[in-house]
């Protein structure tokens, strides 16, 4: 049974085609050919019988708003739909516009209010923001009031239309001082600055990092970069190690059979997989 914090269906609706993700075509061009050469790349049949084999107990589906900076938006409304119409196995995170002051708050509310969904997904890359902007700090606040956890993109990006310091994982101290009952995810998991990131977990219990869109083969690669994840993660930080395949970047059942040959204990294993995803997002079975 997994949990899979990162997933994109293969619908038109879903799929984010601005210049600024042309590098990222460029970087991942071999594990989307891969993925391309699957029937679930393109048939959603396909898709939602890809998570039944792999006994998927949630799914968790992110909109994207970045209209003010890169000119797209992946509605909250396209993902509440999805999920309304394919069951409870599938979650829907927010996005809003930081850039809007007030009204992105209010939609924020809205969207988990009115249509249900359940966290935020906050892109600062695509924003052209810091981790710990002001602009950003007001939703994380509306977040703490609501009891949604929030996943904030963390670590290197590839987009060539943007700055890889918004990534920096530092700056996740500001925001979990601030408010220290915010469940956060930084995924994809902070590389270059792996150590860094374990710090922030480590002194802050409510960051969970998900290993999104990263092959977890890496983590038992030496000279990696990604070593101290499988270090930390078989120990201090066991309970907060999360799965998300970043499909269709990257295949997800290859990833699920590379998480199973790193050699974790079973225990442990069923937590990365599983159950910290699911104490992240506040579900039980």
């Amino acid at each position: 049974m997994i949990i899979d914090f990162a997933s994109r269906p293969p619908l038109a609706e879903f799929k984010v085609q601005t210049s600024h993700m042309d590098n990222y075509r460029r970087v991942y061009r071999h594990s989307e050919s891969a993925v391309a050469s699957q029937e679930s790349a393109s048939s959603l049949a396909s898709y939602l019988e890809m998570y039944d084999r792999l006994q998927a107990s949630r799914v968790v589906l992110k909109a994207r708003d970045a209209r003010s900076t890169m000119g797209f938006r992946v509605p909250n409304e396209t993902v509440a739909q999805f999920c309304r119409n394919h069951g409870s196995r599938f979650i829907g995170f927010a996005a809003v516009d930081p850039h809007l002051g007030g009204d992105a708050v209010a939609e924020l509310d809205h969207a988990v209010r009115e249509l249900g969904l359940a966290g935020l997904n906050v892109q600062g890359f695509e924003h052209m923001l810091p981790i710990n902007d002001p602009k950003l700090m007001v939703l994380y606040e509306k977040c703490a009031e609501l009891q949604i956890p929030v996943n904030i993109h963390c670590g290197l990006n590839f987009s060539l239309s943007s700055k890889v310091i918004y990534g920096h994982p530092l700056a996740l101290d500001d925001v979990l001082t601030a408010f220290p009952t915010l469940r956060v995810c930084a995924s994809p998991p902070g590389w270059p600055w792996i150590n860094e990131l374990v710090a922030m977990a480590w002194r802050h219990p409510n960051l969970w990092i998900g290993l999104s869109a990263v092959r977890p083969k890496l983590l038992g690669t030496p000279n990696s970069g990604y070593e101290q994840l499988l270090h930390y993660g078989r120990s201090v930080l066991k309970e907060r190690i999360i799965f998300g395949s970043g499909f269709p970047m990257i295949p997800v059942e290859r990833s699920v059979d590379e998480v199973l040959a790193l050699g974790l204990p079973e225990d442990i294993c069923r937590g990365w997989l599983h159950d910290n995803a699911a104490a992240l997002l506040g579900v039980t079975m």
